[in-house]
């Protein structure tokens, strides 16, 4: 059977259409304030009268690209594409200042071939099963994984930044992050009676802001810049060697991608900061992070691209979504008749499979993609601060425009630079406000329905023998970073 289904992936047509969705989801990505949801949801309703196997296809190349895409210019520019890239332009973004960008580029395209590539496996092989433990997860859980996420803002304090200010700025991220509707009792929460505030803050004007916009106000600021070594970027592309040990990086990355992702409603980004922290945990050189370390891309890009696969898992076993991107998909699948369930993978067994062999060829289309363009990419650090500023400050508006229309956005983005600008200069971690402003929604939410479930006990939060689990590994991620704090602690008063 598996022969004939790679027999209808290995037509003409539909290696084309794989091919144009990957490209596209590559150049969707690529550009700040389009994401994978947007694309597909816009698209599903297009492929209403197409061939139902090849309209999967064409959405799964997408969704495919759209999350690689996403670190070109969170490497190149300091400007993720999709929220999962915040992680990757931690570490992305100095190698590509200091000269090493093709080098970031080529890690990037590496981890997220292997990462998606795996999720894949496991979604072809594994999918019912997975998706009977993944009903597992209830409201605890999920707060004990965002809790897990956030344990990264004591893994950002370093010789930089102290353990306290990263603390605060996290606190803070959270903070922003209640501005809105209550979830639970539907009140209107620090609006200050704006109608642009009722739903919220949108974290990706937040995103442009603090990360693009910052570094554009930086450089325009500076009497002259710094120039980039040009030795690495002027190497061609086959000489363009990956640093060695990054393979253990990118299994660490697609194994915890994969499983954040078939846990419904989580995402990539969560995933790519959790594999960001692990990797951090395990790495032999921890100084090096947040100055550029291809560890911290390998490991980020692998669990943001492992979600691809994982987030389908129990989306077409259960109906249940894995993430935004996933439920757009699940919408596809029903408009053509296919209700996710069993029967996805007995009466409609020859459109199922076909889709899911076809992000095998989508992975291997962006890989290809990543390395012959991503050298040519990387010389866009040579580019004068004169023309590049103007230019990342216009992709920047139109970025923040672009996700609701709203010139209120735009006017975020331009507030959120500038009081990033505020906080950087007084040395607090923008890191950990990214990190509470896109966890704290998930972490209040678990909490909330949690505190429900348990009628008003916390010990809910330790009932479950996954959630006991989940503590230990809570606990384990804390130890080190902190032994490390009043070890430095110790020295500095003796």
């Amino acid at each position: 059977m598996m022969i004939e289904y790679l027999a209808i992936v290995f037509t003409i047509p539909a290696v084309l259409t794989i091919v144009i969705g990957a490209f596209a989801g590559v150049l969707i990505g690529g550009m700040p304030g389009l994401t994978a949801t947007m694309a597909v949801g816009l698209l599903v309703p297009f492929t209403y009268s197409m061939d139902p196997t090849l309209g999967l296809m064409l959405l799964g190349g997408i969704y495919c690209g759209a999350m690689y895409g996403g670190s070109i210019p969170a490497i190149l520019l300091n400007t993720p594409g999709t929220p999962a890239a915040v992680a990757t332009a931690i570490e992305g973004y100095p190698m590509s200042r200091r000269g090493d960008g093709a080098i970031a580029l080529k890690t990037s395209v590496y981890a997220s071939f292997f990462g998606g590539t795996f999720s894949v496996v496991i979604l072809l092989m594994f999918a019912p099963i997975l998706a009977r433990q993944a009903l597992n997860f209830g409201p605890p859980e999920h707060f004990l994984l965002a809790l897990m996420g956030l344990a990264g803002i004591i893994s950002i304090a370093d010789a930089n930044t102290s353990l306290m200010k990263a603390l605060i700025t996290g606190v803070l991220g959270m903070l922003i992050a209640i501005i809105g509707t209550d979830d639970m009792s539907g009140s209107l929460r620090y609006t200050a009676g704006s109608i642009h505030l009722v739903d919220g803050v949108d974290f990706m004007p937040a995103l442009i802001g603090l990360f693009s916009m910052i570094q554009m106000l930086e450089i325009a600021s500076q009497r002259g810049y710094e120039k980039v070594d040009t030795s690495a970027l002027n190497a061609p592309s086959k000489r363009v060697k990956l640093p060695k040990g990054l393979g253990k990086f990118m299994a660490l990355g697609s194994g915890t991608g994969t499983v954040i992702g078939i846990l419904p409603g989580e995402g990539a980004t969560i995933a790519a900061f959790l594999s960001y922290n692990f990797a951090k945990q395990v790495s032999k050189a921890k100084a090096l992070f947040g100055k550029g370390n291809p560890e911290g891309v390998a490991a980020a890009e692998a669990g943001n691209n492992g979600c691809v696969g994982g987030s389908l898992v129990p989306t077409i076993t259960l109906g249940i979504p894995g993430n935004s991107v996933a439920a757009a998909l699940m919408g596809a699948f029903i408009i053509h008749g296919m209700i996710p369930g069993p029967e996805l993978f007995t009466i409609y067994a020859d459109r199922t499979y076909p889709f899911i062999l076809s992000l095998f060829i989508a992975n291997i289309t962006f890989l290809f993609i990543g390395l012959s363009v991503a050298p040519y990419l990387a010389r866009i650090a040579l580019i004068p601060p004169a023309l590049m500023v103007p230019v990342v400050c216009a992709f920047a508006v139109l970025g923040s425009y672009a996700l609701n229309q709203s010139v209120f956005d735009v006017y975020l983005m331009i507030g959120f630079a500038f009081f990033g600008l505020i906080l950087k200069k007084l040395n607090y971690s923008l890191e950990a406000l990214i990190l509470g402003l896109i966890l704290g929604p998930i972490a209040e939410a678990g909490f909330s329905q949690g505190m429900i479930i348990g009628k008003g006990s916390p010990t809910i939060f330790f009932a479950s023998d996954i959630a006991k689990v989940m503590w230990l590994i809570i606990f384990l991620l804390l130890l080190p970073p902190l032994i490390n704090y009043f070890r430095n602690h110790r020295k500095k008063n003796g």
